[in-house]
């Protein structure tokens, strides 16, 4: 088993009226299958309204299964008593970072969830440094979160997660809010959590561009799964992508249409480089004949 596994997951939001009965009910994850090994980078994509924050509410238990079942470290999500390992085995990020930060001074913010758990004093610092230094915040660690920027206060709303040695970090568009620069230095330090730390990462996003080194890719409408694959699978098939109101990677994009014009290129072009090397080979082929 991985470290998530989803089977048949259905997350359903019912309203009621004043008197308790049953208005309606919507349908945000509609039988769900997910199945993440330790050490994946995981991206999902949506939407506006897809399911996918409710997906990964469900991953660090602040929501319950309406049906099916969802296991996070071989831990039964919807069980209560296993709330607590459940959200140490997978931390979450969220859209804003001033939401997740609580002390005044960076250092303390960051120890204040180990601290939480009963972590002695002397290894609370001994993660702080560490994680901060993970997502290249160690010399702002006696700087006031208000005087950091937005890319700043996220990582080091990441680092204070990594300070409580999850398994998994899930970020739920973690970078949303942040400008081109903030969303390189968030993109950046969860990349080397990933591959240096071995931390399993599932990012949820609308940026296409953070999708392209994932490992795996999971597409999201109507709270089901319609489209998984690796970047350069799911990429490859830009018309599909449209019909669920989704872009792909400009470089993508202009590949395919290069190709719509008549040009040989290959499908699922993911980085300037690839197409700048398969135009490269057009030309040196075409100076052949």
């Amino acid at each position: 088993m991985g470290i998530i596994k989803a089977s048949k997951l259905v997350h359903e939001y019912i309203r009621r009226d004043e008197e308790g009965n049953v208005e309606s009910i919507q349908t945000a994850v509609d039988e769900v299958d997910l199945d993440v090994q330790a050490g994946d980078f995981i991206a999902i994509l949506g939407h506006n309204g897809s399911g996918k924050s409710t997906l990964a509410k469900h991953i660090n238990a602040l929501l319950t299964p309406s049906g099916g079942t969802l296991f996070v470290d071989g831990k039964d999500a919807s069980d209560v008593e296993n709330v607590y390992d459940v959200r140490r085995a997978a931390g979450m990020v969220f859209q804003n970072p001033d939401n997740q930060i609580v002390a005044s001074v960076v250092e303390e913010d960051v120890g204040f969830g180990p601290e939480n758990m009963g972590v002695p004093t002397d290894e609370i610092w001994r993660r702080v440094e560490e994680s901060l230094s993970s997502v290249g915040m160690l010399r702002y660690r006696s700087h006031s979160p208000n005087r950091l920027s937005g890319g700043q206060k996220q990582r080091v709303a990441i680092a204070g997660v990594m300070a409580m040695e999850p398994k998994c970090i899930v970020l739920d568009e973690p970078t949303a809010m942040l400008d081109p620069n903030g969303r390189q230095e968030v993109l950046s330090a969860v990349h080397a959590l990933n591959r240096e730390k071995g931390v399993t990462v599932l990012l949820i996003t609308h940026y296409m561009e953070e999708v392209v080194g994932a490992d795996y890719v999971y597409v999201m409408d109507q709270g089901k799964i319609v489209m998984q694959g690796t970047p350069r699978e799911v990429f490859s098939d830009v018309d599909r992508m449209k019909e669920y109101r989704l872009d792909v990677p400009q470089i993508t994009l202009l590949a395919h249409e290069l190709k719509k014009a008549g040009l040989p290129v290959s499908d699922g072009i993911l980085t300037r480089n690839e197409l700048c090397g398969e135009l490269k080979r057009l030309h040196q082929s075409g100076m052949r004949r």
